[in-house]
């Protein structure tokens, strides 16, 4: 990538990247970057936002069509063993035809398919609309980080692209709103289902993808210049194939113990910490205020303290803090209710670094494949976690059994050895 800024001349960059103040990495993106920057953030977040209602839902969903927690348990898995299907088509579809077309085209699909599932009949309809809503869930992540991190300063990318992460918790605290308002003005079993409906929501978001939104300039030109583009043959050759497992090992492990929590923190406060919906609601809100802390300060660390060492640290104390949230005494529901707030700054945090990681590690012409393929192979294979946890919990309850969840962040830990640091690399 140049040195110069997509939307200025060199010496512009150059005093925006001297700029120490608060939000500089904001100005430095420009007129269009900072309207690409607007347009992931709300598509991330609504993604979020159509993800959450699922197990928000899912105690009342169990009852309304008579499922077994393993049955609940394949709903999250389906979706994201899809999501990896979405994800993959999706890096080939940005890498071809551009950023912001494929990100219109994800949007749309998760908010349909989110509508639908409201509409389910009985399970296997439901399971079959969740898939389908997980190929557009997989496939936002794609386009949105590849789009904004292009626009970025390298001083400036952790963090950026840590802030459009950030809007997975924005997403998750309007689900949770929205869930406690639907669920205390009617009954749980049409709640669950208006609660898919109002998943609707994300379409009006393409709107403002048509009008305002372009891939940066310099990124458009140069990808229409190269002739293999958006090829899985090349990431997994013999110059990136090594790049490519790794990244994939390393989403795995994150995603894995992430998702675990993500699925089952609503029943476990509910079944094992017997409380009521409002006051999930209180606890839950501990922890995606911790989740969107973690993400923007995320962001922060992987500027200056490189991307390795940001993942590593933030895996193991993810599997510390996941163990000791589900392991603690009956009684100890007030100490639960804090450990939300570090459990969600860590679990978060250590998502902020893939964008601007898995964007270093590739090419422009096959940046979108490669990011696209591995960060949702991990979702997949990561899937099979809270899953796992549904099986087991009739045997060793909830709690006991979203010890997997730490053991994930372990798995982490282990691919960090395969990968280099990329902090200040330039994306050409």
């Amino acid at each position: 990538m140049s040195t110069s800024s997509p939307s200025g001349t060199a010496s512009d960059t150059t005093r925006v990247s001297e700029d120490t103040r608060p939000f500089a990495w904001l100005r430095s993106l420009g007129p269009g970057g900072r309207r690409a920057f607007a347009g992931a953030f709300g598509g991330y977040g609504l993604d979020s936002y159509d993800f959450q209602v699922l197990p928000l839902g899912l105690v009342a969903i169990s009852a309304g069509l008579g499922i077994s927690k393993g049955e609940a348990g394949l709903l999250t898995t389906v979706t994201l063993v899809l999501s990896a299907v979405g994800g993959a088509l999706s890096g080939l579809l940005v890498d071809r035809i551009g950023r912001v077309r494929t990100l219109q085209i994800t949007v749309l699909t998760y908010a349909v398919f989110t509508v639908l599932c409201g509409f389910a009949p009985n399970f296997g309809t439901l399971l079959v609309f969740r898939a389908l809503q997980g190929i557009g869930f997989g496939g936002e992540w794609a386009a949105g980080a590849v789009l904004v991190a292009e626009y970025c300063l390298p001083r400036f990318r952790g963090r950026t692209v840590g802030f459009i992460q950030s809007s997975w918790a924005v997403g998750w605290g309007l689900a949770v709103v929205v869930y406690t308002i639907v669920f205390s003005v009617t009954t749980p079993d049409i709640g669950w289902r208006v609660l898919f409906w109002t998943g609707a929501l994300p379409a009006l978001l393409v709107f403002y993808l048509r009008r305002r939104v372009s891939d940066a300039p310099h990124v458009a030109e140069q990808t229409r210049s190269v002739e293999r583009r958006g090829s899985f043959g090349a990431i997994f050759g013999r110059d990136l194939g090594r790049t490519t497992l790794f990244a994939a090992l390393l989403a795995t492990g994150v995603q894995g113990g992430y998702y675990t929590l993500a699925t089952w923190v609503p029943s476990y406060l509910k079944t094992e910490r017997h409380l009521t919906v409002v006051n999930t609601g209180g606890y839950l809100a501990f922890l995606i205020t911790g989740a969107f802390v973690g993400y923007v300060c995320g962001g922060y660390l992987t500027d200056l303290l490189g991307r390795k060492r940001t993942f590593a640290l933030f895996s193991v104390l993810s599997a510390g803090l996941i163990f000791a949230y589900t392991h603690l005494p009956t009684g100890a529901n007030t100490l639960v209710l804090l450990l939300g707030f570090p459990l969600g700054f860590f679990i978060s945090a250590i998502f902020s670094g893939f964008g601007s990681f898995l964007a270093e590690l590739y090419p422009t012409a096959q940046r979108g494949t490669g990011q696209g393929f591995t960060y949702n192979f991990g979702r997949a294979v990561g899937a099979a976690f809270p899953t796992l946890v549904g099986f087991l919990a009739s045997s060793w309850g909830v709690g006991g059994a979203m010890v997997f969840g730490a053991f994930a962040y372990v798995i982490a830990a282990l691919a960090l050895l395969g990968l280099p640091e990329t902090r200040g690399r330039e994306l050409l």
